[in-house]
């Protein structure tokens, strides 16, 4: 949890109001920090609308609640990705074990 605080302040000091994000900060900490894991968000939206998306209250900024929305996101559609590896991963073993026991027999 402090980590998620101390990277969001890492990004959220630079320019404009200190506790909250521009879109130039979002787009930096996306790059820096997100890249690896947005790739398994389905339909990877620009920042533009990611930032639309959070901008709840329509502020041209996000708040820390804001982007508690996109790493809950982000952190869901890994998590179904890793079951989805893992879940191709145990069939091809499935499907080896089922060919050798064939040619055993």
């Amino acid at each position: 949890m402090n980590e998620i605080i101390d990277v969001f302040h890492h990004y959220s000091r630079r320019e404009g109001d200190k506790d909250t994000l521009t879109k130039r900060e979002l787009k930096l900490l996306i790059e820096e920090q997100l890249r690896n894991y947005l790739q398994h968000v389905k339909n990877k939206a620009t920042i533009d609308e990611i930032m639309k998306d959070l901008d709840i209250n329509k502020d041209e900024q996000l708040s820390f609640c804001e982007v508690m929305l996109l790493i809950t996101r982000v952190t869901i559609a890994t998590h179904e990705h890793l079951h989805d590896v893992e879940g191709h991963g145990q069939k091809q073993q499935q499907q080896q074990q089922q060919e050798h026991h064939k040619h055993h027999h």
